[in-house]
C-alpha cells in the first residue's frame, strides 16, 4: 500500500506542477494582451508595443523572484514566457479592435492575469521557503507588479494608487490569501488554486461593473476653505 500511496502523491505532484505552469503562461498572454492593448490606446510603435506587453506580462514575476532569491528570474531562463509576450504583440499589432473599443478587452485581460498571477505567484514564493503571509503578499506583488510597470511606462498613475479606480489590489490579496492558506493547510490543488483565481477575476470584474472603490481619508474644512 505505501509504494501505491507514493505513486498517487507523485502523480498529484506532477498534476499540480502542471497546472502551476498552464496558470503562469496564461497569466503572461493575458497580461500581455493588456499591455500590447494599451499601447494601441496610446498610440505606439509595434516596439513600444513589445516593450509594454513584455513589461506587463514579466514585470511582477521578476520582482518576486528578486524578492525570493531565484535568480536568475525565470523570465530570463525560461524563454517560453518572453515568446508568448512577443507573440501576443504581433497578434494584436495585426489584429485589434480600433483604440476608442480596447477599453473593454483592456480590463477583462488585465482581471484575468490578475488573478492567475495572484494565485502562481503566491506557490512560487511559497514553494521557496517563505511563511503563509509572506507569499500572500509576494503573491499580491506579483499580480500588481506588471501593471504598475505598465502604467508607469505608458505615462499615467498607477491604478493601483488612483483613488478614482475600482478596487485592484484588494482582489490580488483576496485571491493570495486564499492561496496561502490552502497551501499552509495542506488543502491546495490545481481546482482549489482555479478557484482562487476565479474569485479574484470576479471580485475585480465586480468592482469595476458597481465601481467598488476603497475608502479616502475623512478631510475636514478649514475657515478658508481649504481641506485640512
Amino acid at each position: 500500500m505505501g509504494p501505491e500511496l507514493d505513486i498517487m502523491a507523485t502523480q498529484l505532484d506532477s498534476a499540480v506542477n502542471a497546472a502551476q505552469r498552464i496558470g503562469e503562461l496564461l497569466g503572461v498572454i493575458a497580461f500581455a494582451t493588456s499591455g500590447a492593448l494599451l499601447a494601441v490606446r496610446k498610440n505606439l510603435d509595434i516596439f513600444g508595443m513589445a516593450v509594454l506587453a513584455c513589461s506587463t506580462a514579466l514585470g511582477g514575476g521578476v520582482i518576486r523572484d528578486l524578492l525570493v532569491g531565484r535568480t536568475p528570474p525565470a523570465a530570463f531562463t525560461d524563454l517560453t514566457y518572453l515568446s508568448a509576450s512577443l507573440l501576443i504583440t504581433l497578434v494584436i499589432f495585426f489584429r485589434h479592435p480600433t483604440s476608442r473599443l480596447t477599453r473593454g478587452p483592456l480590463e477583462v485581460a488585465d482581471a484575468i492575469g490578475l488573478g492567475l498571477f495572484c494565485v502562481t505567484g503566491t506557490v512560487v514564493a511559497y514553494s521557496h521557503g517563505t511563511g503563509a503571509p509572506t507569499a500572500a503578499l509576494l503573491g499580491m506583488v506579483t499580480a500588481i507588479g506588471g501593471g504598475v510597470i505598465r502604467d508607469v511606462l505608458s505615462g499615467q498613475v498607477p491604478s493601483v494608487l488612483r483613488p478614482d479606480q475600482e478596487l485592484y489590489a484588494v482582489p490580488a490579496l483576496f485571491g493570495a490569501a486564499t492561496t496561502a492558506a490552502l497551501l499552509h493547510f495542506g488543502a491546495y490543488r490545481a481546482w482549489t488554486g482555479f478557484l482562487a483565481a476565479l474569485v479574484a477575476i470576479a471580485v475585480r470584474l465586480l468592482a469595476r461593473r458597481f465601481q467598488w472603490r476603497a475608502p479616502l481619508a475623512r478631510h475636514t474644512m478649514r475657515p478658508d476653505g481649504t481641506l485640512g
